[in-house]
């Protein structure tokens, strides 16, 4: 089988299978739509929602992109600073592991009160600060495993930290970089539902979302999740491209 038809074709299948098996398992328990709704109770919402859907989805996307992008240059920054210096990975990193050991639920109504009425910046900030840590670690850990005589080498020719970087460091943690950008995609879209639903503002899909459970509106709410899902499925293979241009010899041929 062609490698790209299987690449459409395997992830086609499992999701078709699911949501019939999700369509049969509601059939057959007689499951009400106010306790399960089915994937079958969604397409009415689509349809009669189907303008604030695309607006809502706009909304949390570009807020998304823009927290994740923030997180892609501070992150690969702060990774540079750990990896190229031993004083600054032992003193840094705990700090890092301890603040995003904190719920960020608990962060989002405290960065709500701190910037009242900014809600694109509110929204963009949780994105960034929920989808840095991975990042940094992974560039961190990329550069600080680099191997030394290579440093060595470029130093005694007068490359600095940046050139090192550059040539040598970036590559070398492309594969890890692009892993920890895939994780950090779907944190992105946490952070920026925690915000538009703990502080709501009636911007984006956790907007819609809060108004189907304001209204009791169950296969609304759902119909929200799946529209989450399909933006993170989206943004996640855009990443995926990305990668096979920037480090698809990385990538393993199947044996």
């Amino acid at each position: 089988m062609n490698d790209t038809l299987r690449k459409i074709l395997a992830p086609t299948l499992f999701i078709v299978g699911i949501l019939a098996v999700w369509e049969w398992a509601v059939w057959y328990h007689q499951l009400p739509d106010y306790r399960m709704a089915s994937p079958s109770d969604l397409i009415p919402r689509y349809i009669r929602f189907w303008d604030l859907f695309l607006i809502k989805s706009w909304e949390t996307l570009w807020r998304t992109v823009a927290g994740l992008s923030l997180a892609v240059v501070f992150g690969t920054l702060v990774g540079m600073i750990m990896g190229f210096s031993r004083f600054a990975r032992e003193g840094l990193y705990p700090i890092l592991v301890g603040f995003n050991a904190i719920p960020k639920a608990t962060v989002v109504p405290i960065v709500a009160l701190m910037f009242v009425g900014q809600h694109d910046f509110n929204t963009i900030l949780i994105a960034f600060i929920i989808s840095f840590f991975p990042i940094a670690v992974s560039v961190s850990i990329g550069l600080s495993t680099l191997e030394p005589e290579y440093r060595d080498i470029l130093r005694s020719l007068g490359a600095s930290n940046v050139t090192i970087f550059w040539k040598i460091a970036l590559p070398k943690t492309l594969p890890e970089f692009f892993g920890a950008l895939k994780v950090a995609v779907t944190l992105a879209f946490i952070g920026t539902n925690l915000m538009e639903i703990v502080s709501p503002h009636g911007r984006g899909l956790g907007d819609l979302f809060d108004s189907g459970r304001i209204n009791a509106d169950y296969p609304l709410m759902f119909a929200v999740l799946f529209a989450l899902a399909a933006l993170g499925i989206l943004l996640f293979y855009f990443v995926v491209f990305l990668e096979r241009i920037f480090a698809g010899w990385a990538e393993r041929s199947p044996g």
